[in-house]
């Protein structure tokens, strides 16, 4: 599912690049790379010990996992707006959603 998130991003980016300009394809990459990376730190927390658990600690690792997600989006999202001074907001929030969409899918086609 990471591959679809990162297809969705890069298709977004793709279409922001061509017709508004290089710094909107380039906001457009950032806001989905932070949903990348977030999801992808959250399925490594998501399956930490999960064939030998019970499903109580199953559901608290997947609990922690989106935790850790929304933490590190928010975290990259703040050093992007502080880093990148030719920011296109609208393109960011355009990449983020796009990649964000299948963020949720990502995590339940995860295998346990």
């Amino acid at each position: 599912m990471l591959k679809i998130q990162l297809i969705a991003t890069l298709a977004v980016a793709l279409v922001l690049l061509l017709t508004t300009g290089m710094h909107a394809g380039i906001s457009a990459i950032l806001g989905g790379s932070a949903v990348l990376i977030g999801a992808s730190v959250a399925s490594l927390i998501a399956r930490r010990n999960a064939k030998n658990e019970d499903p109580t600690a199953i559901l608290v690792n997947l609990l922690k996992a989106e935790a850790v997600k929304i933490i590190m989006i928010i975290l990259l999202l703040i050093i992007v707006f502080k880093v990148y001074t030719q920011l296109v907001p609208f393109a960011l929030i355009a990449g983020l959603a796009a990649a964000a969409l299948f963020s949720g899918a990502a995590l339940s086609k995860l295998k346990v």
